[in-house]
C-alpha cells in the first residue's frame, strides 16, 4: 500500500504545513492508501463516498473530513464537480508553534474512533474557513519575516473553530476540565504503547493516578470509560491488519502482545459480535 509523505518546503519555505486543492492531489485514482501527516478537506462542491476506518462516509457540499496519519482511506468521488481545499500538516508542526505537545490529542476530530470523521456545516462558515486557508497559502507562497505568526494564529483559529463545531455537532464536551491533562496524556500513551501494554494498571502507573481517577476523568472528556478507550484502539488496529496486511492471525498476535492468538479471537469475538472469518468474508462481499 503507497504511503504519501509530506515534502517540507514545496511551497519554498520550511512549514511542517501546506494547503492543496484538488488541482493537487488526484482524486481520480481509486486506491487505498494512506500518509503520514494530518489532513482536514473543506469539501466546497463534493459527490461521492471515502472509506475510512473502515466505513464509508457519504461525501456532500459544505462538508469536511478529519483524517489522522496512516489512516487509509479510498475516494469514490465524482471529479467533474470537486471543488475541496486541505489544510495538511505533520504532528511536529502544532507541538513547534504552540508548545503543546498534547495539542493533537486535545483536538476531537484526531485519533477518533467513536464518532464520526466528518462533519456538515453553513455553506458561509466553510467560505470563512477557506478565506481563512487562502490567506496562510499566500503567507506560504510569498513569505515575510512575521509569516509565521500569523500562519500559526489562522491555524489555531481554524483547528480550534473546528473543534467547537465537531463538539456541538456530536454533543461532546470540550475540554471538561482545564486543570487536568489526564485524559489527553492517557490518549497519547495509548497511541505509544497499546501494542505492548494493554492493561489499564500499566497506565494508571505511568500517569501516577488511580484506575478511578483515570476513568472518572477520561469518561468525562470522552464519554467512554479508560478501558473501552484501549479496547477500541486495540480493535481498530486488529482490523487495520487484518485487512491491509499480509500476516497471518498468529502473527497479529504476536505483534499485539497476545499470548496465543485464541486470546486475541475470543477478544475479537467479544467486542464484535463475529469471529475474525466472519469479519474478513463480510468485509469482501461489501
Amino acid at each position: 500500500m503507497k504511503t504519501i509523505k509530506f515534502h517540507k518546503g514545496e511551497c519554498g519555505v520550511h512549514f511542517l504545513l501546506n494547503v492543496l486543492t484538488e488541482k493537487d492531489i488526484d482524486y481520480s485514482l481509486q486506491a487505498t492508501f494512506n500518509t503520514d501527516y494530518f489532513e482536514i478537506l473543506f469539501f466546497k462542491k463534493a459527490s461521492g463516498i471515502v472509506s475510512l476506518n473502515e466505513k464509508q462516509i457519504n461525501i456532500s457540499d459544505n462538508s469536511i473530513i478529519f483524517i489522522s496519519p496512516y489512516q487509509k482511506r479510498n475516494w469514490q468521488l465524482d471529479v467533474e464537480r470537486l471543488e475541496v481545499t486541505t489544510l495538511i500538516f505533520q504532528e511536529e508542526f502544532l507541538n513547534d508553534f504552540f508548545a503543546d505537545k498534547l495539542f493533537t490529542y486535545r483536538l476531537l476530530y484526531f485519533y477518533q474512533l467513536s464518532f464520526p470523521l466528518t462533519i456538515t456545516i453553513d455553506h458561509e462558515d466553510l467560505r470563512k474557513y477557506c478565506k481563512f486557508l487562502a490567506e496562510i497559502k499566500t503567507e506560504l507562497i510569498d513569505s515575510k519575516f512575521d509569516s509565521s505568526h500569523i500562519i500559526r494564529s489562522l491555524t489555531y483559529y481554524l483547528l480550534q473553530s473546528l473543534n467547537r463545531q465537531y463538539a456541538s455537532q456530536y454533543r461532546l464536551p470540550l475540554n471538561v476540565d482545564g486543570n487536568t491533562q489526564i485524559p489527553f496524556l492517557f490518549k497519547n500513551l495509548i497511541e505509544l504503547h497499546f501494542k505492548e501494554k494493554q492493561r489499564i494498571g500499566d497506565y494508571t502507573e505511568m500517569l501516577g493516578v488511580s484506575r478511578i481517577s483515570l476513568n472518572k476523568a477520561v469518561k468525562a472528556q470522552f464519554q467512554i470509560t479508560a478501558s473501552q478507550l484501549l479496547k477500541q484502539r486495540l480493535l481498530f488496529e486488529i482490523q487495520d491488519q487484518i485487512l491491509h496486511s499480509n500476516r497471518t492471525i498468529n502473527e497479529i498476535a504476536y505483534d499485539l502482545n497476545f499470548s496465543e492468538p485464541n486470546n486475541l479471537m475470543r477478544f475479537f469475538k467479544v467486542q464484535t459480535g463475529m469471529t475474525t472469518s466472519e469479519f474478513i468474508a463480510g468485509k469482501i462481499f461489501i
